[in-house]
Parts: structure tokens; C-alpha cells; sequence
């Protein structure tokens, strides 16, 4: 094979569901390189890498590998020609261990019996390559947050023979720190000769380590080019086709009354003697590393998990709400975006239109219960419009949208619930860049409705963005609470850090 044969060559790729997804699309990735994806929600990214990794098939075009013909039958397939994928939606099975999720498909075996003791060696060794050596590769995989299911997923990529890489947004739920073992992988493969499909709406880090970078819009391919003849403004205006504006900025309104007061929260676990407040008219937004507590604190507050300490207070009371269940949470005015849209957010096999009604249901129905069709279609057509989802109609199946589409859809359910006590986990995770706007744009009209918002984000970049005020939590405990104008990221960051420094153990 002469050295400048492409890796992987993809021509004329087109892909059609409902609408056209893809419309021929030239790709081209070669050896030691980090080939970025960049577009909105719904350009194809994924679609591209989902055909290149043997998940779906294009209904056009050809590729080759290697030079040679290249059309994998399954993702099973593709991955025994060293192409292997980490999808943006992750594809783990709760009651397995994360040994077993890495080695799933080579488990190692002695006379026909599974040998754990190798096994949990290397599963071992995989997670501390990329950063998660304090975990157990013995405990279920259901038992890690999102972020760390995300690196099991990495682990078990990088476990096997690899010569074409694909990472669908594999940033989204990590910090900053599990970023850096991340990003080390990845030199070590570029080094290694194999090539890398880095899909990221971050993009800070796609000007950081992307060699090349394609851009895809409405299912074509605007333009290929080096990394460092882009800005990332005139990335974002080639993605979204149109200028998005000054930054974003704090509100500045001054804030209203005490809307929520969590007082010593405890799970027993993860979350130890938890106490803030949160304001009307105001953005709170929570820092913290992963495992730091940030998602039980709210998924406490919300009644989704036990509560074993603490009492929470709603809208100035002295007397504690009775919060033991979500139906709690709803009927007392809360809303939760939670952090797993696909497992714990939506209901995917059912419509757009069923999915943003399904919080407020009497507002569509008669006074004997029946569906009034009209006005659930005339609520969950204004919501979808208000947040610019893409889709053929409102009743395209939630499953069908790319993952940023559903995170729309289910913001859009609470927003149509109209409570006052929003908490919002990760909301802009796996949203391209204009669509990340206008997502603020929504948290601050929000705050100046007095509504108590409160955020939670691995990017400490946003959260310094949009919030008046930021919580820091460690080792599940609060560490720093900074007013606008007084944080900075040094600040935040010696506040996250500084749980693990002082020997506390969960």
C-alpha cells in the first residue's frame, strides 16, 4: 500500500429516514490523524460515523478501507476490520460489571470457564488508561454515573485492536480532568498509525487536538480543510450558516425571593450534609468534578433517589416539604432535566408530541380525561418550534432524532410543565454550538420570569457564562459558593479539588 492511500475513503454517502439524513458525502481519513466532525444537530455527523462503523448502512456511495472495498454487515463486523466506535448514546448493559462491558466479546477463559481474576486484572488496567483506577471493575455498570459509563465505553474501545477510532461526543458528561486521560489515549493511537473521527460540539477541543476538520450541514459536507486555518468563528458560521451574536452574560436582574432551601442533604453515599439556597430570578450553577455528588444532590432534591438526612424548603415555608417521590417534586412545582436523557428523560418509542405533553397532561385532556388531539398538537408544536427541533412533524418517534434533538424535546416537556423550581442537569450536553445559545437564551428568559434555575455542567467555561452565582461541590460536600464577578477558574477548580486533598472518604 503506497503511504499516501487514505485509511478509510468514503464517496457519495447518502442516507435517508424520514428526511435525508445524508446527501452524498465525500469523507476521507488518514493514517495517524484526528479527522473532526463538526455541525448542528441533525447535519449527519452521526449518521456519517454510524455507516463508517458498521451500525447502519447508507443507501448509497462506497467506501474502502485500506484500499480495499469496505461495507461491514454489523458493528461486529466492522470492528474485526479494526473500526471501532463509542457512540454518543451509550450502549452498555446495566446488570453486567464493568469488566464485563469492557471484555464482553473477548472474555479471557481457562478449559471453558471464565477467568475473573485475569479478567478484572485487565479490565484494571484499562481503567486506569483512561482515568478510572479508583473503580471497581467487579461492581455492575449501573452503578457509575454517566461520565464514568462514558470512559467504560473508551476503555473497552482502546482495549482491542483499533485502526479506525470513532468518538461520538465522547466529552459531554467528562471534566476536565478525565478530558486530559482522554485526550493522552488519543496521542497514543495517532502515534500508534491509526486514525481517529473525533465528533465534539465543544470546540475548544476540536482546535486543540483536530488535524483536519470536516464540516457538515443539512446532511452535505461544506467544507474540509486543516484545523488551524479555521477560527472557531468561522467554524460556527460554516456549521449554522448565519452569525450568532455577542456571548452570553448574566442577566444581572437583582434576585428575588428563596425559592428552594436544601438544609444537611445525605444520601449515605455520595452526598454528605449538602445546604444551599436557591433564588427566584437567578441562575445557580454547579461545579464540581465527576463523582463530585452534583447529579444525586439533585436527583435527592427531587425525590428520584432515598433521602437518609436533610430536609428541603420550598418558596421562603419553615415548615419542610414532603418530597419522597418525583410525583412529589412535579405536584410541589419542580422540574428535573435529568443527566440521562435516553434512560431516565424520554420515552423514545413514542412521538415528539407525546413526550413534551407528557408532564401536563391535564392541560391537553377533558374534564373526563380524554386526549383533546388539537391541543396537545397545538402545545407540542409551538414548544418544538420555540426550540428549534428538527424533525418531519411532531410525530416523528423521539428515537429517531439525533441526541441533541431529544435533549430539546425533553427540556421541552418541563418548560411546558411551567414550574418555577427548575433543576437542570447537564441540559446543554450533546447540543451543537447555535443551538447551545438559544438554550441560554432560555435559562435567562427563565430567571427573569422568577423562576429559581439551577444548573449543573461539566463546562466550567458555560457555567461561568450564564450563572449569578456558582455552587461548588467535593467528594460530595459543598466546597465554594462564588458570586458573579468573584470566581475564576483557578478558584472553582482549587474548590472541586479540594474534597479529595483533605483525605475525605465517602
Amino acid at each position: 500500500m503506497e503511504s499516501n492511500t487514505p485509511l478509510l475513503q468514503a464517496t457519495g454517502l447518502t442516507k435517508s429516514y424520514n428526511v435525508k439524513a445524508l446527501d452524498g458525502v465525500d469523507f476521507e481519513l488518514r493514517r495517524g490523524e484526528v479527522h473532526a466532525l463538526v455541525g448542528e444537530n441533525g447535519a449527519g455527523k452521526s449518521t456519517l460515523a454510524k455507516i463508517i462503523g458498521g451500525v447502519t448502512h447508507a443507501d448509497a456511495g462506497k467506501m474502502l478501507l485500506d484500499g480495499s472495498e469496505y461495507c461491514p454487515r454489523s458493528r461486529s463486523d466492522a470492528a474485526r476490520r479494526g473500526v471501532r466506535m463509542v457512540m454518543q448514546e451509550l450502549n452498555l448493559v446495566g446488570n453486567l460489571t464493568v469488566a464485563e462491558s469492557i471484555f464482553l466479546d473477548q472474555l479471557p477463559h481457562r478449559f471453558g470457564w471464565i477467568d475473573y481474576a485475569r479478567l478484572n486484572r485487565q479490565a484494571g488496567e484499562a481503567l486506569a488508561r483512561v482515568g478510572l483506577a479508583g473503580v471497581d471493575p467487579r461492581q455492575p455498570v449501573r452503578s457509575l454515573g454517566v461520565g464514568q459509563q462514558q470512559l467504560v465505553e473508551i476503555a473497552a474501545g482502546l482495549s482491542r485492536r483499533c485502526d479506525v477510532f470513532i468518538l461520538d461526543e465522547p466529552t459531554a458528561a467528562l471534566t476536565d480532568r478525565e478530558i486530559g486521560h482522554l485526550f493522552e489515549q488519543i496521542q497514543r493511537l495517532k502515534a500508534g498509525g491509526a486514525g481517529l473521527i473525533y465528533i465534539s460540539h465543544r470546540l475548544e477541543e476540536i482546535k486543540k487536538i483536530a488535524d483536519r476538520v470536516s464540516v457538515l450541514r443539512d446532511g452535505r459536507k461544506v467544507i474540509t480543510c486543516p484545523a488551524g486555518e479555521l477560527s472557531m468563528d468561522e467554524i460556527v458560521r460554516l456549521m449554522v450558516g448565519r452569525e450568532l451574536g455577542a456571548n452570553i452574560r448574566g442577566h444581572g436582574k437583582k434576585r428575588g425571593k428563596e425559592m428552594l432551601r436544601v438544609d444537611g442533604l445525605s444520601d449515605g453515599r455520595k452526598v454528605h450534609g449538602v445546604s444551599f439556597s436557591a433564588y427566584s430570578g437567578e441562575i445557580l450553577g454547579v461545579a464540581g468534578l465527576m463523582g463530585s455528588g452534583r447529579t444525586e444532590t439533585l436527583r435527592l432534591i427531587f425525590g428520584a433517589d432515598t433521602r437518609r438526612a436533610g430536609a428541603i424548603y420550598l418558596r421562603g415555608s419553615a415548615t419542610p416539604a414532603s418530597i419522597l417521590s418525583p410525583r412529589d417534586a412535579v405536584q410541589n412545582g419542580m422540574a428535573l432535566l435529568t443527566e440521562d436523557r435516553k434512560e431516565q428523560g424520554l420515552v423514545l418509542p413514542l412521538s415528539i408530541r407525546a413526550n413534551i405533553t407528557l408532564a401536563r397532561m391535564e392541560a391537553v385532556s377533558s374534564a373526563l380525561g380524554w386526549i383533546r388531539s388539537g391541543a396537545e398538537m397545538e402545545a407540542a408544536s409551538q414548544w418544538s418550534e420555540r426550540l428549534g427541533v428538527r424533525c418531519s412533524s411532531v410525530e416523528q418517534r423521539v428515537a429517531e432524532l439525533s441526541g441533541g434533538t431529544q435533549q430539546k424535546v425533553a427540556m421541552a416537556k418541563w418548560l411546558f410543565r411551567d414550574c418555577d423550581i427548575l433543576l437542570f442537569d447537564e441540559p446543554t450536553r450533546g447540543i451543537d454550538v447555535g443551538a447551545k445559545f438559544e438554550i441560554y437564551q432560555i435559562l435567562q428568559e427563565l430567571a427573569a420570569q422568577e423562576k429559581a434555575v439551577v444548573v449543573v455542567s461539566s463546562d466550567l467555561l458555560e457555567l461561568m457564562a450564564i450563572s449569578d452565582r456558582i455552587l461548588v461541590l467535593s467528594n460530595g460536600r459543598v466546597t465554594g459558593e462564588f458570586k458573579r464577578g468573584e470566581w475564576t477558574q483557578d478558584k472553582i477548580m482549587a474548590a472541586a479539588l479540594s474534597g479529595y486533598a483533605t483525605g475525605t472518604s465517602l
